[in-house]
């Protein structure tokens, strides 16, 4: 990657500006700012107490809490009412622990709580101790507003753009890829738990993995994501899916699919397979919009991971096509990017916008470097700290806006109203045999 370090002088910053972009795609006035500390969150809790609480979405109506305890005697039990103090109903689940090299994992407690009301404020608490926490369930239609951010990491800038995030209200917190930049040091995932529980804990967080999430290690560890799947738990089993590292789920009249890019997507694998069936049992009539995560962009002019995303755009960027998804997103690149509607490198009225995200306040810095000029294709472009808005409105209309990251406060720099696909544009079927 290559990327501009902190401790270059302000003066070499300056005159690498005017190369990042056309002013057209960015704004030259604009000074990005460097990478910032490492934020380590410690605990303040007793070892029976809940700490990292964070919440999923698991079927229609349900809420999956997660959260960890150092005590092997705090229960897996979620205590939940529609009025603080008041809980009217429990639940039970599981809880487990993992061993990592030396480190050994708390204890990780799933609970999936329900059935829930749609856009209704529940108040629960954990393991009956600790604080109580609070969430609000998504609409059971539309309209509906999901931030979007990649490569969130634990840093200064992180802590910025989750304060830009809380700021104003949303229902759903999607991540594509690159939580907590851990890279196996296993307290870190610890510390980005406790950084992000007051957001974590009130919005369900979906999440799909990224490069820095895998941690494999030869013969040990050969799979990876031991981690990432003990705590970050995703519906995966309910859509279908055999692995944690992508699934689908539905919500107000979206589709949402979170592909993975760290595992085999060739065609005639099982993710591959599994996003056939998938594709082809949406139904537009019920979700009018499709949208998919996934982490290495397939998409890309900055110089930083160029390419990176081509073998899995090869495989299965016609099925996204044909099933006429609306939006890509994707991370691992630490700017801000916006394309056209795209399919197999030509601009195409048919085809997904792709949208790199990757630009959440990870430790690693910004990816300053664009090609120059811009590609035709590449609408809008920034190495900016920031996150991205989708608002979808109805059934034909939504909008997306991407907030740069300034010092007290997020400034829209980029946005565009989308429609959905009609006439020409509608979603091409698959017969049997394709599947």
């Amino acid at each position: 990657m290559q990327k501009l370090k902190t401790w270059c002088s302000s003066h070499i910053l300056l005159m690498l500006l005017p190369l990042l972009a056309s002013p057209s795609h960015a704004s030259s006035e604009y000074v990005r700012p460097p990478p910032r500390h490492i934020i380590h969150t410690p605990n303040k809790r007793s070892n029976s107490e809940p700490q990292q609480v964070h919440i999923s979405l698991v079927g229609k109506d349900h809420i999956r809490v997660s959260w960890i305890t150092n005590s092997t005697n705090a229960p897996s039990i979620v205590e939940y009412g529609k009025a603080a103090g008041r809980y009217e109903a429990s639940a039970t689940g599981n809880r487990l622990k993992y061993e990592y090299f030396s480190y050994i994992s708390g204890e990780i407690h799933h609970v999936t709580i329900g059935p829930l009301e749609p856009g209704t404020t529940y108040c629960y608490r954990c393991s009956n101790a600790g604080p109580e926490f609070s969430f609000r369930t998504p609409p059971a239609s539309l309209p509906i507003e999901f931030a979007i951010v990649g490569d969130l990491g634990q840093t200064e800038w992180t802590a910025s753009t989750l304060r830009h995030i809380g700021q104003k209200n949303y229902d759903i917190f999607l991540l594509p890829g690159d939580l907590s930049y851990a890279n196996g040091q296993q307290p870190l995932w610890d510390s980005f738990g406790r950084l992000v529980e007051p957001y974590a804990s009130q919005r369900p967080w979906m999440v799909t993995e990224g490069n820095h999430d895998v941690e494999s290690s030869p013969i040990i560890y050969p799979k990876g994501f031991i981690a990432y799947n003990a705590r970050w738990r995703m519906p995966y089993e309910e859509s279908g899916s055999a692995s944690n590292l992508y699934y689908s789920f539905d919500v107000a009249g979206t589709h949402i699919i979170m592909l993975g890019s760290y595992t085999d997507y060739s065609e005639g694998s099982d993710q591959y397979t599994w996003l056939q069936a998938d594709l082809a049992e949406i139904d537009r009539s019920k979700t009018p919009w499709v949208f998919v995560l996934l982490h290495a962009p397939w998409y890309n002019s900055n110089t930083a991971h160029k390419g990176e995303g081509e073998g899995m755009r090869k495989a299965m960027e016609e099925l996204l096509y044909n099933a006429r998804v609306d939006v890509v997103f994707a991370g691992h690149v630490h700017a801000y990017e916006r394309f056209t509607k795209v399919y197999d490198n030509k601009a195409d009225p048919c085809g997904p916008v792709y949208i790199t995200i990757g630009d959440g306040g990870n430790r690693e810095g910004l990816a300053m470097m664009f090609e120059n000029p811009a590609p035709s294709i590449s609408v809008f472009r920034e190495p900016s700290f920031g996150h991205g808005r989708l608002r979808v409105i109805d059934e034909t209309t939504a909008q997306w806006s991407w907030h740069r990251n300034n010092e007290s406060d997020a400034t829209v720099a980029d946005q565009f109203v989308l429609r959905s696909p009609s006439g020409a544009c509608m979603p091409i079927a698959q017969s049997h045999d394709e599947l």
